[in-house]
């Protein structure tokens, strides 16, 4: 079948139309891949610009860098040479004075090689005499002994007795007079010095018992705290270690022992368990020991207050905590914790005044009596105790020192241990500060009236002043002036040694001469 003419003609002109629009795409879509390429090469380029750019300058920069690296370079060789010759002028200056040095010790050596040879000479020449001078003391000694037909060391006895006998008035006035000249010297200061530090620290007079009231609501409270068949009062008594007193006082019981931190915790139990009115044995138990946890914080802050008190800082809370349970424990009635800081006071000012260290003094009388805090607990004397905390906790050596010497346990060497020593008689001694029972006080007034007696040559004594004094009458006709200041010294060294008391005791011996006479 043959197409017509017309439809060939429209199909040549369909596929003609139809290659062109073909041809257009195609050209439409080469024109921009290129369009895009071209610009990614423009791009490169510019890239390729900026990086020569940045090499012209790095090498720039590294031309200069260089320049000034090896101009540094230059000045620091030039420096160097220059130090380098200053050091060899130095050194062979050294040296030339080292070569002067060799030879004046070469001349030294000399003279000393010279003045040994003398010496050894005259040594010989004097063993040498020593020898001829002992054999002639022994031949005069013999010839001696010949004429006066005694021993040479009963001679000796004889002439000392005699001597003795012949100067003992001398010799005691002596003494007299040199001890009233050291007294008239020193004493004015000293009660100055004293007056004004006890003067200027005013403390409280206060004494510790053993005993502690606990007040009631009503006297019904009684039968709660004894319990049924007592219970409750022996779990208070065996959780607590104190003695609980329940007597017709009305509204009041009485809580009894010697140990204050034992006595305080029984107290504070107490209180809160009457408040809270459940007292049962596992009640106490609770209540007893939460009181021990808050003593135990109220030690630390009594510790703290000392050390701030007295401008005292560096201490461990530990050490601060054995400071502070000082304010439980007493002696002879008096607080120690009170004690070391009244101490601590007082020192500080006689420190000022003497030109001592102040600190060391502050420090040595807040720890002096440290080891009271664990006596109970560790074996040893107070003394000892304190001294080994203070090393454990690394407190300075001259603190130390003044803990160790307070009672002259350890020989004094500073004065600020003497300043800590006094300080703790001050404190001690001052009326008010202490006091005991009648029986220990009656104790130690015939223990310090036997030790005098206990001499020879003592006729009466007599302990006075509350025993701060004891006077001691002699026989004339056995004991002479030499004697009387030799017993004297002899009774005070017995009297520190064997016996146990607060403060100073003075000794007095009285040696009265009578002489009659009948006129008829």
């Amino acid at each position: 079948m043959e197409l017509s003419p017309v439809i060939a003609f429209l199909a040549l002109i369909g596929g003609v139309l139809l290659g062109l629009l073909v041809g257009w795409f195609w050209f439409s879509k080469g024109k921009k891949i290129s369009t895009s390429l071209q610009a990614e090469i423009n791009g490169k380029e510019r890239e390729l610009h900026a990086l020569n750019v940045q090499l012209v300058e790095s090498r720039s920069q590294i031309k200069t860098q260089e320049a000034e690296a090896k101009a540094q370079a230059r000045e620091t060789i030039s420096q160097a040479k220059l130090e380098a010759q200053e050091m060899m002028r130095k050194l062979e200056k050294d040296e030339a004075r080292i070569d002067e040095k060799e030879k004046g010790l070469d001349k030294k050596v000399a003279e000393i090689e010279s003045q040994r040879k003398r010496l050894e000479k005259a040594e010989e020449d004097i063993k040498a005499m020593q020898a001829e001078l002992k054999e002639s003391t022994r031949k005069h000694r013999e010839a001696l002994e010949k004429v006066a037909g005694l021993p040479t060391e009963e001679a000796k006895k004889q002439l000392t007795a005699e001597l003795q006998e012949e100067f003992a008035p001398y010799f005691a006035a002596q003494l007299k007079e040199q001890k009233k000249r050291s007294e008239d010297e020193g004493e004015a200061y000293s009660k100055n010095l004293l007056a004004e530090a006890i003067h200027r620290y005013a403390s409280e007079v206060a004494t510790e018992s053993t005993t502690t009231v606990v007040q009631l609501p009503s006297d019904d409270v009684k039968g709660k705290i004894i319990g049924k068949e007592g219970r409750n009062i022996v779990a208070f008594e065996s959780a607590t270690g104190i003695d609980v007193i329940i007597d017709d006082t009305p509204g009041a019981v009485v809580i009894s022992g010697y140990d204050l931190v034992r006595r305080y915790v029984a107290k504070l139990a107490l209180e809160k368990l009457v408040e809270d009115g459940r007292i049962q044995p596992a009640r106490i138990e609770e209540v007893v020991n939460k009181v021990k946890e808050e003593v135990g914080k109220m030690m630390l802050e009594f510790g703290k207050r000392a050390a701030e008190e007295l401008n005292i800082t560096g201490y461990s809370n530990d050490l601060l905590k054995i400071i502070g349970r000082l304010r439980f424990r007493t002696s002879y009635g008096q607080n120690i914790l009170k004690h070391s800081v009244e101490m601590a006071h007082m020192g500080r000012m006689m420190a000022e005044e003497i030109g001592a260290d102040p600190s060391i003094v502050v420090e040595g009388c807040l720890l002096h009596d440290l080891g009271k805090a664990l006596d109970h607990e560790v074996a040893g004397t107070h003394v000892q105790i304190g001294v080994e905390i203070c090393k454990r906790f690394k407190v300075r050596p001259e603190v130390t020192h003044c803990v160790a010497a307070h009672h002259e346990d350890t020989p004094i060497q500073t004065a600020e241990a003497f300043i800590v020593a006094a300080a703790d008689a001050i404190s001690g001694a001052r009326p008010g500060a202490r006091r005991e029972s009648l029986e220990a006080y009656i104790k130690r007034l015939t223990e310090l009236e036997n030790t005098a007696r206990s001499f020879d040559g003592v006729a009466k004594a007599y302990a006075i002043s509350a025993g701060r004094e004891i006077r001691v009458f002699v026989d004339a006709g056995k004991i002479d002036d030499l004697t009387q200041v030799r017993l004297a010294k002899d009774i005070a060294k017995k009297i520190e040694s064997e016996l146990t008391y607060p403060g100073v005791i003075k000794v007095n011996v009285i040696r009265e001469r009578r002489v009659e006479e009948t006129a008829k």
